[in-house]
């Protein structure tokens, strides 16, 4: 994008190197955000069924609270019927919603790129070899389970949150490329002559 605002303009090469962003640093704190991501996924990954069920059954209650009327006034049975299918969403919806935060800040550790890019297909192969070795990991804790339907789901948060890191970038591209052409313009010789 420089390169065309140059050929356009010509100005020194100081206003220039005061445009480029310095991106590593963002790049070193998403990194390290994902590493905190995974650490939560493993914690997560290490309750027995029992706990895992306490902590799903608490936000499950609420949701429930929230979108089904009546709920406390239904027969017991239907109640039970209710609840274990709002667990079992609730706990799909966890699984997405953490690797969606997986694949987001995994994506913004690796930069700007074209999406569908090595680097892109890297993103999301790392993404389904954690959530591999975290389903693994699930098969030797008491009480859950290893499923591959798992992994897909969290495949899927991981591609969702690369795909909100790119649109996130985009924005802050447009945005910052915007503001580049404003102080070329601003720097050019020919804006002293208005």
């Amino acid at each position: 994008m420089y390169n065309k605002i140059l050929s356009k303009h010509i100005i020194d090469k100081r206003v220039v190197e005061n445009l480029k962003i310095n991106i590593y640093p963002a790049r070193v704190i998403f990194a390290l955000l994902a590493v905190a991501c995974m650490a939560v996924i493993f914690m997560f990954s290490q309750d027995n069924s029992s706990e895992s069920s306490g902590k799903s059954g608490k936000v499950t209650e609420t949701a429930v609270d929230v979108f089904v009327r009546d709920y406390k006034d239904m027969p017991p049975s239907k109640q039970h019927t209710i609840m274990d299918k709002a667990e079992h969403i609730v706990r799909k919806l966890a699984h997405y919603s953490i690797y969606t935060a997986l694949g987001f800040t995994v994506s913004m550790s690796v930069g700007r790129r074209r999406f569908f890019s090595w680097k892109s297909l890297g993103v999301i192969a790392f993404c389904f070899l954690y959530a591999c070795s975290d389903e693994i990991h699930q098969h030797f804790v008491p009480g859950r389970a290893c499923m591959f339907t798992d992994v897909l789901i969290d495949t899927g948060g991981a591609l969702t949150g690369m795909l909100i890191s790119f649109a996130l970038l985009a924005f802050a591209g447009f945005i910052t490329g915007k503001k580049a052409e404003q102080k070329i313009k601003a720097a050019s010789p020919d804006s002293a002559d208005r």
